[in-house]
């Protein structure tokens, strides 16, 4: 199928990592109003020009969001000329139409009752495959740091840049460090989706389910309210933020898809929103913070940009794809690739277990589902449920570094080598090797903290 039947030209789409393997659905941005939001990205990557405000406002711009530390800004213009003007001054890199993506619905989900309390880690140990694939059956919180509990005694961190986090989760309120949120309107970080709840789980749960360290620290900074859509500016600005509280892990169980549809254009020509989301992983990374993202969710192999476009002239890209951070594709319970992960040769870095719906299911006729194949975690409202995508195997990676980072003291370790320990200590998995389906392999915090 064509690209463009999935993805909207010329846009840089965000989606939950987790949600439907079917093609995304945007809301166009001005639907109602005859304004446009746009971003606008400078030269210099750490500060905005001096003047930049008469050239903004000279092209009819007024800025909304001012992102200094990235070199960017988000602007709202009645202008229709507004890119062509703006572009004419030397300090200006890019200008595009900002993107605004909902998330899509999730086409491997269950609800699942676990009603009254019990003694202990009960679920964890009924239905948690993926946790104990992670941990070598709980094996990895009998080394230092495992658990996420620092040698050093500080605590180790994890962002959560999400739809936010139930903070009063029974499994997740003793590990719930802070919540920002990033949407207008919505100055709490409870999470009304589901999504950020699950993938929290997935990293510090403590109760009857367990995350991967089950003493690490989650922060909420949301960026999805209630029915999804969430800017670029503030999925940037939630970025820098996390970086500069000091956070040691990101997790973004989200992404999107650029289509460069003008033939005339190079494929190495970025939209201004994928300049500005680059930069934020980049800042990040710079301050000491490892980032980790999922891969997506729709069967794609994105190793070229070519060829993801099909039939379409020019080139659809995965972002984020930043070189130095990690990005995961899905495994299932049987060590295989789920069957809905993206994959690619240099596009992933590792696989961890992200759920799918067991080896009887066909994807084209949906018979077969097995419930039980899906990841299971917290979810808001003290419940539990299932859900499977790469935005479940993330949280895990995630997890993974922070007890790494546990183990060595926090600021210890610098971002690559924390990265070099999780793809040195995977399980070689595939072909011998690495490969285009679970990068270096699939990750193990046995070996990783050994």
């Amino acid at each position: 199928m064509p690209m463009k039947k999935k993805f909207a030209a010329g846009t840089f789409a965000f989606a939950l990592g987790a949600a439907s393997l079917l093609g995304a659905s945007i809301n166009p941005v001005g639907a109602e109003s005859s304004k446009e939001d746009y971003i606008v990205v400078f030269k210099n990557q750490n500060s905005l020009p001096s003047g930049y405000e008469n050239v903004l406002a000279n092209a009819g711009g007024e800025v909304k969001t001012k992102l200094a530390k990235l070199g960017a800004v988000e602007v709202s213009s009645s202008n229709p000329n507004f890119m062509a003007e703006v572009k004419k001054s030397s300090n200006v890199l890019d200008a595009d139409v900002e993107s605004k993506f909902y998330p899509e619905t999730p086409a491997a989900t269950a609800d699942f009752a676990a009603e009254g309390r019990a003694d202990g880690a009960d679920l964890y140990n009924a239905y948690q495959w993926d946790i104990k694939q992670v941990t070598g059956n709980g094996a990895s919180w009998e080394l230092p740091g495992g658990t996420g509990k620092s040698v050093d005694s500080k605590n180790i961190v994890v962002a959560v840049v999400d739809t936010g986090i139930d903070y009063t989760h029974p499994d997740l309120k003793a590990n719930y460090a802070y919540g920002k949120s990033f949407v207008p309107g919505y100055p709490d970080a409870m999470d009304e989706n589901s999504h950020g709840t699950h993938v929290a789980g997935a990293i510090a749960a403590n109760g009857r389910t367990l995350g991967v360290g089950p003493d690490l620290k989650v922060a909420a900074y949301r960026v999805f309210g209630p029915t999804g859509g969430a800017a670029t500016a503030h999925i940037a600005e939630a970025l820098r933020t996390a970086a500069d509280d000091n956070v040691d892990v990101i997790n973004m169980s989200l992404g999107g898809y650029d289509w460069l549809q003008d033939p005339e254009q190079e494929t190495n020509d970025i939209a201004a929103d994928m300049h500005l989301f680059n930069r934020a992983i980049q800042y990040a990374i710079q301050q000491g913070v490892t980032v980790v993202g999922s891969a997506g969710n729709n069967a794609l192999d994105i190793t070229s940009p070519g060829k993801m476009s099909g039939d379409d002239n020019g080139a659809t890209h995965r972002s984020p794809s930043s070189q130095t951070m990690i990005r995961v594709s899905a495994g299932g319970l049987n060590k295989n690739l789920a069957y809905y992960s993206n994959y690619g040769v240099g596009k992933i870095d590792v696989m961890a277990p992200g759920g799918d719906l067991g080896p009887n299911y066909d994807p084209v006729t949906k018979l077969g589902r097995d419930n039980s194949y899906l990841a299971y975690a917290t979810v808001p409202g003290g419940k539990y449920g299932y859900k499977g995508g790469t935005s479940m195997a993330a949280p895990k990676v995630a997890g993974l570094a922070g007890v790494i980072i546990a183990q060595h003291g926090k600021d210890k370790l610098n971002p690559a080598q924390v990265k070099q320990i999780i793809q040195s200590t995977s399980e070689d998995i595939f072909k011998q090797g690495y490969d285009a389906q679970s990068g270096f392999g699939l990750v193990n915090a046995v070996d990783a903290l050994d």
